[in-house]
C-alpha cells in the first residue's frame, strides 16, 4: 500500500492539532453573516476533529486515524466560488491585448468578439474537449482551495447549444472532487437572428426542457446595453418564480441601469458585479436578503470602475466574492488572489474577505446547511494554510494552500507539507 493510500484510508477519522488559527462562525446554524458583523468571526488556535467526513468537535484527540500537524498554520473552511462560467471552450487572450490598449468591451462585443467569440469556440469544440478543459481548470481551483463552485451556461446562443452546455455541466459535476451547482444563464447575449424580446420568448419556451433534462438550480441574465434590459430582468424574475429557481443577475458592470431595484422586487438571490451601482440602491440592497456578489478580478483586468465594497460592507450587506472565471473578462481560478484584491481595493479586513468566499458564497448557491463554515455536522471541507490568514492578502499571488480536504479526505497535499499528515493505527 502506498503512503498516499494509507493516508486516504486513515481519513475516516481526522484529527487536526495545534493550529495557530481556526476560522469559525460566531454561532452555529447561521445561513449567512452580514458584513458589518464579520468581526464576530472566531479566529483562534486549537484543534479540529472529523469523523465519517463530518466535523464533530474542536478538541484534541489521540485516537487512530489521520493526524494533521497544523502548527503555525491556519485552518479555514474550503473556499466556495459562486460565480464561474465553467464549462467553456478556448480562450480570448487577443481580446485582452486589445483591452489593455484602450478598446472597450462594448466595441469588442459589437465587432463579433466577447461572448459571441466564446459561442463559436463552444460550437466548434467536441464534448470531450470541453470537459477536458473544464476538469483541468477545476483541478487548478482545487489546488487553490476551492472545494465547491457554481458553473453557468451562456455560451451556446441557441436552444440546443445552451441545453448541451447545461448537460455538460452536469457531467462535469460527476468528474471533479468539488461539489457543484449549475446556473442557466440563458440571457447572456442576444443571439444572431434575434432581438432581445424574441430571444426571451425562446428562453421561456426552453425552460421546461431545462428543468426536465438538466440539474440547473438558478436562472441568470446579463443586463447591459449590448445584452438585455430591466424589462427582460423582470420577465426572467417571473420565470424563476414560476419554475422554482433562484434568480441570479449580472448587473451594473459597465454602466448604471438601476437594475438592483428590479432584481430585489423579484426576489433575486444575488446581484453580481455592481461596479456601477447607483448610490440610491446601496441601502436597499444592504437591507435585503440578496447577496452582493463582487468580482474584483473582472474589475482589475477590465479596468472597470471599483464596486463600492467598503460601503456595502459597512451598510450590512451580504457581501460575497467570486472569480467570475471565464475566457474573456476574468480568466482567474484562484480565490486567494480574489481575496487579496478585495482586501487591497475595497479596504476589507481578511475576515470580511474570507467570509465572502466561504459561508456567504455557500448561501448564494443554496449549500449553506452543509458547506461554508466549520461547525459540527457540516461536511469536512477545510484547508490547511501555510501561515496565519493575514498572509493570504499580504503575500499576494502566493498559493497559501498546504493541504485541501474534501469530506475529510486529503485531496491536495503540497509536497512541502506532506510531513504534516500521518496515519496512526
Amino acid at each position: 500500500m502506498s503512503a498516499g493510500q494509507a493516508l486516504v484510508d486513515a481519513a475516516r477519522d481526522v484529527y487536526v492539532r495545534d493550529a495557530a488559527q481556526i476560522l469559525r462562525p460566531p454561532s452555529n446554524g447561521l445561513p449567512y453573516l452580514r458584513h458589518d458583523r464579520a468581526g464576530e468571526l472566531v479566529l483562534e488556535g486549537g484543534a479540529l476533529t472529523v469523523s465519517d467526513g463530518r466535523v464533530t468537535a474542536f478538541e484534541a484527540h489521540d485516537g487512530a486515524g489521520l493526524h494533521v500537524d497544523a502548527s503555525g498554520c491556519a485552518v479555514v473552511p474550503g473556499l466556495v466560488d459562486c460565480h464561474t462560467h465553467l464549462p467553456f471552450a478556448g480562450w480570448r487572450a487577443q481580446e485582452y491585448m486589445s483591452k489593455v490598449t484602450g478598446v472597450a468591451y462594448e466595441q469588442i462585443a459589437r465587432s463579433g468578439g466577447g461572448i459571441a467569440a466564446s459561442a463559436r469556440a463552444f460550437a466548434e469544440a467536441g464534448d470531450n474537449a470541453v470537459l477536458s478543459q473544464a476538469r483541468a481548470l477545476a483541478g487548478e481551483m482545487l489546488g487553490h482551495g476551492t472545494t465547491a463552485f457554481e458553473g453557468k451556461c451562456g455560451y451556446g446562443l441557441a436552444v440546443d447549444a445552451e441545453l448541451r452546455a447545461l448537460r455538460l455541466s452536469d457531467r462535469l459535476a460527476e468528474q471533479v472532487a468539488q461539489q457543484r451547482t449549475s446556473t442557466a444563464l440563458l440571457a447572456h447575449s442576444v443571439p444572431p437572428g434575434f432581438d432581445a424580446d424574441g430571444w426571451m420568448d425562446e428562453v421561456e419556451a426552453m425552460l421546461p426542457r431545462v428543468i426536465a433534462e438538466t440539474g440547473a438550480s438558478a436562472l441568470d441574465i446579463f443586463v447591459e446595453s449590448v445584452a438585455f434590459s430591466n424589462e427582460h430582468l423582470a420577465r426572467m424574475g417571473g420565470l424563476a418564480s414560476q419554475y422554482g429557481l433562484a434568480l441570479r443577475c449580472h448587473v451594473e458592470q459597465f454602466a448604471t441601469h438601476r437594475s438592483v431595484p428590479v432584481a430585489l422586487e423579484h426576489g433575486a438571490r444575488s446581484v453580481d458585479h455592481l461596479a456601477c451601482l447607483h448610490p440610491d440602491d446601496l441601502g436597499p440592497l444592504a437591507a435585503a436578503e440578496c447577496a452582493a456578489v463582487l468580482l474584483p478580478g473582472a474589475e482589475f483586468l477590465g479596468a472597470e470602475q471599483l464596486a463600492p465594497g467598503r460601503e456595502l460592507a459597512d451598510a450590512g450587506a451580504i457581501c460575497v466574492l467570486a472569480t467570475d472565471l471565464n475566457p474573456g473578462t476574468s480568466p482567474i481560478v484562484a480565490l486567494p488572489v480574489i481575496v487579496g484584491l478585495a482586501v487591497r481595493r475595497y479596504g476589507w479586513s481578511v475576515r470580511e474577505a474570507l467570509l465572502a468566499v466561504t459561508l456567504n458564497a455557500a448561501w448564494v448557491m443554496g449549500l449553506e446547511r452543509d458547506l461554508g463554515s466549520l461547525e459540527p455536522g457540516k461536511r469536512a471541507d477545510f484547508l490547511l494554510l501555510d501561515a496565519p490568514v493575514e498572509h493570504v492578502p499580504y503575500r499576494f499571488g502566493h498559493n497559501p494552500v498546504a493541504a485541501c480536504f474534501v469530506g475529510g479526505l486529503p485531496v491536495v497535499v503540497r509536497p512541502d507539507a506532506a510531513w504534516r499528515l500521518s496515519a496512526l493505527p
